[in-house]
């Protein structure tokens, strides 16, 4: 008989997508797994990656799960022969989990083969396929990004790059591409940049990913962050780009420095680590206590806590410990076993916490359960004071630009002031950063309504891209702010 099993959730926005592609390059499919395992953070359901060898051919292998579980095996790296490829790690944000909605997603074409990798989320995505349905297209999967391939194969242009850029012009939403075909390598990022692109060199050959981070593993040289609106390909002659959008003031996703992106990565010219430390520091200047110790919630609170503790005085300890070997599914022989929740993910050090006036730093607060524990956790190894202190503003909408969040309902500070928070979590006080102290955290005076740096609508609602699928259109919006008037 089956085990029951559980869950393991850290009520965290979840991580987006990852993109990696190589041209000309050896050994490119191992190339390739090496720098989706060094995004493994932004997506952890599917992996996949589609090489192009000598010949011309394709080749392509998908699963479900981690990047060393699919493509730790010698046979299925043989089978992935080629010097140019394209890979992709998969949190959904649409579509289920499911093998028909693991990228690269590939498509023969007239002009040959062609696979696409997407990070992003298409807000228009559900009435185009409406419209391309009606057309008799059929969708293969249900995840946003198949629309590109069906524009693609509609579209009347006669070269595979044109077609792209006739397929992006007619989409909306946040999306970085890494794209394959018979004669290049293709990378775009969206009007706004709200998701990130970089582009590298590795020897004769060419690198794009998502992050940093996966440069550094394969050894190439940070070249430079694609730029919002730009789409670049590679082939035998180089790297070329070509901006055929009009210029738009750029809508960076901010919490791409909260949480998302790895700490070890530089993310538009800005050190993520650094950044996360000054966020910190800017949090202990709005919203310091009297305490003893700075605690992280590991892992993704550690720079912020390393700042908080430096700004404020107050020692920094590992006061939680993180428990890596757990994944998202723990097999439970018991009931009583599964209402121990996060302790399966995190245990106090009670050494640190005995007696101690504690500050808890964390990125975020999304639902609040298991700030909850882990608050119950730390008063039960005997803390005499628990502060919670949150590295990013009060989450109180959800994204619709490529990040999994619940919906508003199930957002406790949508639903809740900061004192109730601070009951509901259990708390002798909680703060998060104000919006101007991010802002200026990441070298800005503060925010500028009229014209906003980064993509903060989590914060404020604030939807720099109609939501054209929730009936958010340029129509709408433009009607609305006559009546305004």
């Amino acid at each position: 008989m089956a085990l029951p099993s559980v869950v393991i959730e850290d009520d965290h926005f979840h991580e987006e997508c990852g993109v990696f592609g190589v041209w000309n390059v050896k050994d490119a499919a191992a190339l390739t797994a090496l720098g989706l395992h060094a995004l493994q953070h932004r997506g952890q359901e599917a992996s996949g990656i589609v090489t192009l060898d000598e010949q011309g051919e394709f080749h392509s292998h998908r699963g479900l799960g981690l990047v060393g579980d699919i493509f730790g095996d010698a046979k299925v790296m043989a089978g992935l022969p080629g010097e140019a490829a394209a890979g992709h790690n998969r949190y959904a944000t649409t579509g289920e989990t499911a093998l028909r909605n693991v990228q690269p997603l590939f498509a023969e074409f007239e002009f040959g083969g062609f696979a696409v990798g997407h990070n992003g989320n298409l807000t228009n995505a559900a009435q185009l396929r409406r419209a391309l349905v009606r057309r008799g297209c059929i969708f293969q999967s249900t995840t946003d990004s198949e629309v590109f391939i069906h524009l693609i194969a509609i579209s009347l242009y006669a070269n595979v790059v044109d077609r792209l850029i006739d397929a992006l012009k007619q989409v909306q939403g946040a999306y970085s591409l890494v794209a394959l075909h018979n004669g290049a390598l293709i990378g775009a990022r969206d009007p706004l940049g709200v998701r990130p692109l970089v582009l590298g060199r590795l020897g004769e050959g060419w690198v794009l990913a998502s992050e940093t981070c996966a440069l550094d593993i394969v050894g190439a040289e940070f070249v430079r962050d694609i730029e919002p609106g730009e789409i670049v390909v590679i082939d035998g002659a180089g790297v070329r780009n070509l901006k055929p959008f009009q210029t738009e003031a750029p809508r960076f996703c901010i919490f791409e420095y909260i949480y998302f992106a790895r700490p070890d990565s530089v993310v538009e010219g800005t050190p993520v680590y650094e950044t996360r430390k000054r966020i910190g520091a800017e949090l202990a200047r709005e919203s310091h206590v009297d305490a003893d110790v700075v605690v992280p919630v590991p892992d993704s609170g550690v720079p912020a806590a390393m700042g908080y503790a430096s700004e404020a005085g107050v020692p920094f300890e590992l006061g939680i410990i993180r428990n890596h070997y757990v994944g998202r599914t723990f097999i439970e022989p018991t009931d009583q076993i599964r209402h121990l929740g996060v302790k399966l993910k995190h245990s106090a050090n009670r050494a640190m916490l005995q007696g101690k006036r504690v500050i808890l730093v964390d990125d975020s607060i999304v639902r609040g359960t298991t700030s909850k524990k882990i608050v119950e956790m730390v008063r039960q190894a005997g803390a005499a004071e628990v502060h919670m202190r949150v590295s990013s503003p009060p989450t109180t909408h959800s994204c619709f630009y490529g990040i999994d969040t619940p919906e508003r309902s199930k957002l406790l500070a949508a639903q809740h002031d900061l004192a109730a928070m601070a009951q509901l979590i259990g708390v002798d006080s909680l703060a998060f950063i104000s919006l101007d102290g991010l802002y200026r955290a990441l070298g800005r005076p503060g925010r500028n309504p009229a014209l906003p740096a980064y993509c903060d609508a989590c914060f404020t609602g604030d939807y720099a891209i109609p939501l054209v699928d929730r009936g958010d259109t340029p129509e709408t919006r433009a009607a609305l702010a006559k009546a305004a008037q």
